[in-house]
């Protein structure tokens, strides 16, 4: 019986090193998120392990784009392998790129609120923020908010403010955000605020929200005015997220004020009774 010959071709080494720097780089990235979701660790070492990762995928492609060119030249194998090194480098590049060039149109501001005047303050959550990331940014932050978001605006509602409270709530609730505080209002002038925090779904950075409640004029039924604020928690530019979030959840707010039951009327406080006279002797 004829025996076959069989010629093993070299394989490409930068295929090879693309391969295996596109799989640690997307280990990198997998740990990065681990990290930033748990808290095991600080955000600026997790964010230098995410940058790391970003550096090793840029490695890959720069390998394989090499790689293609030795295995056309010298008639090498491995461009599976570099095909491989070249996709997950691209795959893990995609995002950052997609988030830098939206970061290019979008003014440098993370902290959006319906009210740039007057914004809805952190109590409880004031602890959990950087000391400089309390208060509003200001009025430049404020001018740059109203030419890129202009229908970022004050959300009015036909309820009274104790039943736009409870709507409130109940989206928030829903949301499955974590309630730091939620102040009802104390009687038909009261004012009701909740701060609450979410997460980034991919990082999960933590961004906080605070919200404000007050009536619209001096009658019990006369609607209520509600005012959002969203704020990240590290970063000068948010891609756009904390506007997103409040559109959505303005949107969500209306729907449920809409679909709410009609509220029943406060019962009236009862008189007392005028004091018996004595009969007159």
């Amino acid at each position: 019986m004829a025996r076959r010959l069989y010629i093993d071709e070299p394989i490409s080494r930068l295929a090879t090193w693309s391969a295996r720097l596109g799989l640690f780089g997307l280990a990198v990235a997998a740990l990065s998120v681990v990290i930033l979701r748990s808290g095991l660790l600080e955000v600026g070492p997790a964010l230098a392990t995410f940058a790391a990762a970003l550096g090793c995928a840029a490695l890959a492609i720069l390998l394989a784009l090499g790689a293609f060119a030795a295995i056309w030249r010298q008639g090498l194998s491995g461009l599976g392998r570099a095909l491989r090194g070249l996709i997950l480098g691209i795959a893990l590049l995609a995002y950052p790129a997609y988030l830098g060039s939206k970061a290019l149109k979008l003014p440098p501001i993370s902290d959006i609120s319906t009210d740039t005047v007057n914004p809805p303050r952190f109590v409880a959550l004031a602890r959990e923020r950087p000391a400089d990331r309390v208060a509003y940014p200001g009025e430049k932050a404020a001018a740059l908010q109203h030419k890129a978001y202009p229908d970022i605006v004050p959300l009015q509602e036909s309820l009274p403010v104790r039943s736009a409270y409870e709507v409130t709530l109940a989206v928030i609730t829903k949301r499955r955000w974590a309630i730091a505080e939620a102040r009802p209002p104390v009687g038909a002038r009261g004012t009701g605020t909740i701060e609450a925090t979410a997460r980034t779904p991919l990082m999960g950075f933590r961004d906080d929200i605070v919200i404000r409640i007050t009536p619209l004029g001096s009658g019990s039924d006369a609607g209520a005015r509600i005012d959002l604020r969203s704020a990240s928690r590290i970063g000068s530019v948010d891609f756009g997220a904390n506007a997103k979030r409040l559109r959505a959840l303005m949107e969500d707010i209306d729907d449920a004020a809409s679909n709410a039951p009609e509220p029943k009327p406060e019962p009236e406080p009862a008189k007392k009774p005028a004091p018996k006279r004595k009969p007159k002797k």
